[in-house]
């Protein structure tokens, strides 16, 4: 992939100056074309070898630009707040909205290459190949939602490299610019370049492919990256959709065409005594709360997921396990229908920023699976994009598992007579009548068509480090501590782990 010798890549003065002066015009009306449509964003990363280049060629592009709607990224070492979070969180927090451009300096292939061309022995190529498989499903999940990704590589030859370094370095004016990394990386070349070519070759794909520049001639690299960038806002501007036929070719999962189900099975009449509630409550809440205060708790964190029925007691559940913490290091995310904002990001972006810190808690009352829930049944997305959402949630929350995050996800299920008469409740009750609303009766008339998508949401999502817990919801007090012992078990097994 990438050449030994210096191809000699240049471009004189005169036909910079003659092809810049067109570029920076056409860049212009391409990006004001994007941002007006606000059809998609665009990302653009860029990598490569040290002096190649990446630095001066980003600063031509935002001059030839309108700098304020680009978004330009450096990703160094990562923060004590970002080594906390799975590796994608600093990434997910970065991207751009609809109608904008985000520069990449670094990216989420910046460590993974690092890593293993810095290995002291060969480098660990099982490992580096599940990075890559990872950033593969992030990037299609990315241009299935959208994105326009155009990937720079700057390359330099041994030779070219050295005599960098040496320019560098003889200039009193950018002898600062050369640092011991750099040294380093540079001693490493022949590795890196083993290393690199061969991420490259495997996640070069036609919806984010690699472009590889020859880094040498300051203006042959300004032009070539900016020619292709306006060749990839032109042609996706002409054809916003970027995947228009793509339509799902699997059915939902058999079990929904079977009348015992997940949901039929349960024992809805399970009960508890309000006595014995009363003592239960303490204790789990008692036992919960000491395992947050637990020294290992610094190095974890858990993530709580409520779905269930409308009126099935989420809040209520919600409330006895918020009253069993410090209220200083949990927080509670309500998730209602997505804001402009969020609706000009990926699905994920919304939740991918509310994970927490070690030591913390977070709780979302609905969530990510609002997608294949609400989403589905009501048609606010394709099938295409709900079946494909199965896959990009577990991948989510692999990310959250393997990083020490506890996960516990509940459905709370009542019986359709339970429901209703909650929802007469609700009605006569002033104070619980903020509680039922029109679209709660809507959901109602479409009761078997959410039954099959929760056994649907269960069957796909359900995983080892991730399972769902269905709570048997129709009297309260049992659900209340089912969660309460539930979540407190698990912590309890991450805190082992």
């Amino acid at each position: 992939m990438f050449e030994d010798a210096e191809l000699g890549q240049t471009i004189s003065k005169e036909e910079y100056a003659r092809r810049s002066t067109e570029l920076r015009g056409a860049l212009l009306d391409a990006q004001y074309a994007l941002k007006d449509s606000r059809a998609f964003p665009v990302i653009v990363l860029v990598g490569g070898v040290e002096g190649g280049g990446r630095g001066e060629t980003v600063n031509a592009l935002t001059s030839w630009m309108d700098p304020r709607h680009i978004e330009v990224n450096g990703t160094g070492e990562a923060s004590d707040e970002e080594l906390e979070r799975p590796r994608l969180w600093r990434y997910w927090r970065m991207l751009p909205s609809a109608g904008k451009i985000g520069i990449f300096f670094g990216s989420w292939y910046t460590w993974p290459i690092v890593n293993a061309a810095m290995a002291e022995r060969r480098p660990h190529w099982a490992r580096l190949d599940r990075r890559v498989a990872e950033i593969n499903r992030f990037e299609l999940m990315l241009a299935d939602e959208g994105a326009l990704i155009l990937k720079f590589w700057f390359h330099l030859s041994r030779k070219a490299q050295r005599r960098r370094i040496r320019e560098l370095r003889a200039d009193p004016l950018t002898r600062w610019r050369v640092t011991k990394k750099d040294e380093d990386y540079f001693a490493r070349y022949d590795r890196f370049r083993e290393v690199s070519e061969r991420v490259l070759r495997d996640t070069s794909q036609a919806y984010a492919p690699w472009i590889v520049v020859e880094g040498v001639d300051r203006r042959y690299r300004e032009i070539v990256t900016a020619e292709r960038l306006l060749d990839g806002l032109r042609h996706r501007l002409e054809k916003p959709s970027v995947q228009p036929g793509r339509t799902a070719t699997t059915d939902p999962s058999p079990g929904v065409a079977t009348k015992r189900t997940i949901l039929t099975q349960l024992d809805l009449t399970k009960e508890v005594p309000r006595k014995r509630y009363e003592r239960d409550l303490e204790k789990w809440q008692g036992k919960f709360s000491l395992l947050t205060r637990h020294k290992r708790f610094r190095n974890h964190s858990v993530v709580v997921v409520f779905e269930g029925n409308d009126a099935a007691g989420k809040g209520g559940a919600v409330r006895r396990l918020a009253a069993a913490v410090d209220a200083r290091f949990m927080r509670i995310i309500p998730v209602a229908a997505p804001t402009d904002e969020e609706k000009a990001h990926p699905y994920l972006w919304r939740f991918w920023r509310h994970l927490p810190r070690h030591g913390n808690i977070v709780v979302f009352d609905r969530s990510w699976y609002g997608r294949v829930l609400v989403e589905r049944v009501e048609g606010f997305c394709s099938e295409w994009d709900w079946q494909r959402a199965y896959g990009e949630i577990n991948d989510f929350e692999e990310e959250m598992t393997g990083h020490g995050i506890v996960v516990v996800k509940f459905w709370l299920a009542i019986s359709k007579k339970v429901q209703l008469e909650r929802f007469k409740e609700r009605e006569a009750v002033a104070f619980k009548r903020f509680k039922i609303t029109e679209e709660d009766w809507r959901n109602r008339e479409k009761w078997d068509l959410y039954s099959d998508a929760v056994c649907d949401m269960v069957s796909h999502t359900s995983t080892r480090r991730a399972p769902w817990t269905i709570v048997e919801a129709n009297d309260k007090y049992f659900a209340r501590i089912k969660v309460l012992k539930t979540v407190h078990d698990a912590l309890e097994r991450g805190l082992e782990r």
